[in-house]
């Protein structure tokens, strides 16, 4: 919170004059806190924004009034946020104009994990058709290969994560080896701040599954098709927030979502850590700890996994069946 401004608003006529006035009202938030983390983007950004324009402007078009909007941010989600509004957006730490507005919201409202209130106007479900407004029917496929074929096998996006960051998977290149085996056509894709949100989701939305270790990338997720299968690999002590930050978001979608949790003797934990250890034995009791300090560090940071390929492969073979049976119903 300490990266999020504090504002006060204002009321004429007290205030300065206005060299700038709008006649539509205004939405005000901040793009600093944890923001250029993707999970966080959406979560805490992007979702929320789009309940506070559905529950207090019902749909009408608002301006954006942003503080900490740094230039990557407004050019990674411009597409989206021009979804959003139709006006230029405002950004307060480089406007130095003084703007009127009607009225106008401060801060976003928000229901919880990747939450929207369960609505008619609020599902993830119309939140996805904002992302296919923004980001499809781009064509932008060239880096990653072109669009499948009717006749090609279903194409599984493999999410990869950097080395040293922590929960890598240590054999991916067997894991990889074995989805090929099964017959899906397999994309490695890591996502880096090089590769445009239309390129992710000229991928994305164009395939039938997508596998990978619980982290932010997996909030791609939501530019896979409803009836597309989804594998969530849960390391170790990660459940609940597994569940909630893109398991639960995946079942909205209408996703068909698959966890494959691993078995203790998958961590790399237990070679630090004795088996009868809280942080292997009991999990609920050490996450009863406070989470930045014991709990963040260890299962999401120390933590890396070796796949047991045997029991990946049948994981693997529900998910070829299911993207198997949603690609002949797409046609």
């Amino acid at each position: 919170m300490q990266r999020i401004k504090e504002l006060t608003i204002t009321s004429g006529p007290s205030g300065p004059e206005c060299e700038v006035q709008h006649n539509s009202r205004a939405i005000v938030f901040s793009a600093g806190g944890y923001t250029g983390n993707v999970f966080h983007d959406f979560n805490d950004g992007l979702i929320p924004l789009f309940i506070t324009i559905n529950s207090i402007y019902k749909n009408q078009d608002a301006v954006l009034v942003v503080s900490k909007a740094r230039d990557w941010w407004l050019n990674r989600y411009k597409n989206l946020l021009h979804v959003f509004s139709s006006h230029p957006i405002v950004t307060l730490d480089n406007d130095t104009s003084t703007h009127c507005f009607p009225s106008a919201t401060l801060g976003l409202m928000s229901y919880g994990f990747m939450a929207l209130m369960p609505n008619s106007s609020q599902t993830l479900l119309h939140f996805r058709g904002l992302l296919d407004k923004a980001f499809g029917h781009h064509g932008q496929y060239s880096i990653f290969n072109s669009p499948p074929k009717s006749d090609s096998p279903p194409r599984l996006v493999f999410m990869s994560r950097s080395k040293g960051i922590g929960r890598e998977i240590l054999n991916q290149d067997e894991a990889v080896k074995v989805a090929k085996e099964i017959g899906f056509d397999v994309i490695l894709f890591e996502p880096t701040g090089k590769i445009s949100l239309q390129q992710a989701y000229g991928l994305i939305n164009s395939s039938h599954a997508m596998v990978g270790m619980h982290g932010a990338a997996l909030t791609h997720s939501l530019f896979l098709r409803p009836g597309s299968a989804f594998m969530q690999v849960m390391p170790l002590g990660i459940d609940w927030v597994g569940k909630m930050c893109f398991g639960e978001p995946a079942r909205a979608i209408g996703i068909q979502y698959i966890e494959y949790k691993i078995k203790v003797e998958e961590s790399s934990l237990v070679e630090k850590y004795e088996k009868n250890d809280m942080v292997i034995k009991d999990l609920a009791s050490f996450q009863g700890r406070n989470w930045s300090s014991d709990v963040m560090k260890i299962y999401l940071k120390e933590q890396n996994v070796k796949l047991d390929l045997v029991r990946f492969r049948d994981y693997l073979m529900e998910t070829y069946s299911k993207a198997k049976t949603f690609m002949e119903k797409m046609g």
